[in-house]
């Protein structure tokens, strides 16, 4: 049985991993995010629908699916990871960066949905005022269309990171329960549950999982009210 110091390193280790997986997830599905809900929000084209229906199938399939259809396409004779193994030696099985795939993939959904609700907020008689005066696409959208749904942006991606951090069924079904490298706060609370006398370990991580979750959402409902009150006054 590891003393009270052991513990206590150890789970600060837990902590940064899992902090670091979720960090990267979010920042990795950031700009396809974003691309996503420009292409929802903007764009008509057929089959629509089913493109919005797939984005948002991590929401309502069972976390253990996706995990399974990524090890499918990231494992050795997937698709992908066939493809990484063969031409660059990368493997992301059993690695914290498949942790922070299986992370982005469950997050994908929630920040697509708050970033496509920001841009659809976006008056477009502002975006039409502003072509009228001689603005081009591009600078339309760098200086009116992402500075105004910004705040809606950013709440999606500190959605994105909160839902990282607290996933479990994708990750343990795609990269295992590794300690040190894919054990992120909900693995590890799981661990903690199976071993007789951890009742400690298991109060102190629910206490800093609750705790992360809790101000990542409450920045986020401050953002995107903050959203909605900039919208409001233009």
């Amino acid at each position: 049985m590891l003393d009270a110091v052991e513990w206590g390193a150890a789970e600060w280790g837990i902590v940064a991993l899992s902090l670091k997986v979720g960090g990267v997830a979010m920042l990795v599905t950031l700009p396809v995010a974003f691309a996503l809900a420009w292409l929802l929000a903007r764009v008509r084209f057929p089959g629509k629908v089913i493109v919005d229906a797939a984005i948002h199938l991590p929401l309502v399939v069972p976390p253990v699916v996706t995990g399974w259809l990524l090890l499918l396409a990231f494992g050795p004779n997937g698709p992908i990871g066939g493809w990484l193994q063969d031409w660059f030696g990368i493997t992301v099985l059993f690695r914290w960066t498949g942790a922070a795939i299986a992370a982005g993939v469950m997050a994908l959904p929630l920040m697509v949905r708050a970033m496509r609700i920001s841009i659809e907020a976006v008056d477009r008689r502002l975006e039409n005022a502003a072509r009228t005066l001689g603005a081009g696409p591009w600078r339309v959208f760098w200086t009116l269309t992402l500075p105004l749904s910004i705040p809606g942006v950013l709440a999606g991606a500190v959605l994105g990171f909160a839902r990282s951090i607290g996933e479990f069924g994708a990750t343990i079904t795609f990269v295992s329960n590794v300690p040190g490298e894919t054990q992120t706060l909900p693995l590890a609370i799981y661990s903690a549950l199976q071993q007789p006398g951890a009742d400690a370990m298991v109060w102190r991580l629910s206490c800093v999982s609750v705790g992360l979750s809790l101000v990542a959402l409450i920045a986020s409902e401050l953002l995107t009210r903050r959203a909605g009150r900039g919208l409001h006054v233009l």
